[in-house]
């Protein structure tokens, strides 16, 4: 069974500031001569779309320092294409050192005139305080110029203000407003939010086929979040007939761009045989990318296979490496596994204290294993003093989970116990909540 990961809901992304512009007045440049002499003879469309060709390389060797040279000498005639590519160059310290704000100053020039690129880019930098007191109201204002414009990053934006509730009053009707205008233009962040706004029933009646249209769309874009969640509905057949092939397809797509969590996905799809052969090389390849990038998960799988010597040789250090990874960010059967290392002194020192500390972590989440060792190591007084009550204690926990050492075990542990002991540690069972 694929796991079903939670997806990330609705998010600014804060885009590229302004590529280079090609001015639009006038005749495409093709003769690099006309427009060099143009250029030098003072025309500010002619100096924007020099510098446009040296920033990009086209027709020209590619000359950072040209670029902005020619962008400044067109950006101080007031040319606002310039000055939005101006502001570019010193927001990306490109052919110039970053100076955010010099990068402000530009962009408002040219904002001011009118200009919905740098429109957006300056409430980019209000919202995220670059170069300006950080002013969540003024980045509204920005991208409401632009968004007005038709500007469809700025309608993103707007939109994910509003569904925050981000300098402005929380307006589900407005976001989802936003967010369609962007959508229809194309703009495959919209489309993603907008079908998670019909999947989740945001603003708008729940709709999973809406859904599915709108993240097929930013899917096919090459939205990588859009076709984790493609994947997922096939997976799971949520709004569509369930199918493993297509949920195994949007998958590898969304991998393939470095999406981790889409990684152990695909990692557990090839382990399983799920949508594909059974391919134990695959899952690891999978598994390790995933578990590499910090998915706690994937760490904790990489390491089984690595006990097990499953696609890969066995390697109990690797194991210990991998759940120790995986420990660290939460993960209880990890954290479970790690205590059982170091209780056999399996490529650790043998370690009672660092046993319970690991198995203690993994107890106290609901980890059924984990509360019958804890229970074990308390009967022993092993790694920590002998406690029949606290041991009774975990062994009912793991017990009710169904742990059969624990069931085969409890009334051992039961019998060293007066009735009010053994009463005591029942109502603490009853009573005990996960951390």
């Amino acid at each position: 069974m694929v796991l079903s990961w939670m997806k990330c809901f609705l998010f600014a992304a804060v885009l590229a500031l302004a590529s280079p512009l090609l001015a639009h007045a006038g005749p495409a440049p093709t003769d690099i001569a006309t427009v060099r002499k143009a250029a030098e003879q003072g025309d500010a469309v002619a100096q924007n779309n020099l510098g446009v060709m040296y920033e990009k390389g086209a027709g020209l060797a590619k000359d950072e320092q040209q670029a902005l040279a020619w962008y400044r000498k067109a950006a101080q005639q007031g040319d606002a294409d310039a000055q939005t590519n101006l502001g570019a160059m010193y927001a990306n310290g490109a052919g110039v050192p970053k100076d955010a704000q010099q990068a402000e100053a530009w962009f408002r020039k040219a904002a001011q005139q009118g200009h919905a690129l740098a429109q957006h880019n300056l409430g980019v930098m209000y919202q995220m305080g670059v170069g300006v007191p950080k002013d969540e109201q003024q980045a509204v204002v920005w991208y409401r110029k632009a968004a007005e414009q038709g500007h469809a990053p700025a309608q993103t934006n707007l939109g994910v203000m509003y569904e925050k509730g981000v300098g402005v009053p929380k307006d589900e009707q407005q976001a989802l407003a936003w967010y369609r205008k962007a959508a229809e233009q194309g703009q495959a962040l919209s489309q993603y939010n907008l079908g998670v706004m019909y999947e989740k029933g945001v603003g708008v009646p729940k709709d999973a086929q809406q859904a599915l249209a709108w993240y097929r769309k930013a899917a096919e874009q090459g939205d990588a979040e859009a076709q984790f969640t493609l994947g997922a509905m096939y997976a799971n057949g949520a709004g569509v007939a369930k199918d493993e092939q297509q949920a195994l397809l949007w998958y590898r797509k969304a991998a393939e761009q470095g999406h981790a969590r889409v990684q152990f996905n695909l990692g557990v799809m090839y382990a399983n045989g799920d949508g594909a052969p059974k391919d134990d090389q695959q899952a690891l390849v999978w598994y390790r990318k995933a578990a590499e990038q910090g998915v706690a998960r994937a760490q904790f799988n990489l390491g089984v296979r690595y006990a097990n010597g499953v696609g890969v040789p066995k390697d109990e250090q690797q194991a210990v490496a991998w759940y120790r990874k995986a420990a660290q960010q939460g993960d209880a059967d990890a954290q479970a596994n790690l205590g059982v290392m170091y209780t056999k002194g399996v490529a650790v020192p043998k370690d009672d204290q660092q046993a319970v500390l690991w198995y203690r972590k993994a107890a106290e989440q609901g980890q059924a294993n984990a509360q019958f060792n804890l229970g074990a190591m308390y009967a022993n007084g092993s790694g920590v003093p002998k406690d029949q009550l606290q041991a009774y204690f975990w062994m009912l926990l793991s017990s009710a989970q169904g742990n059969s050492l624990a069931v085969k075990n409890q009334g051992i542990v039961a019998a060293r116990l007066t009735p009010a002991q053994r009463a005591e540690a029942e109502a603490q069972a009853r009573d005990w909540k996960p951390k």
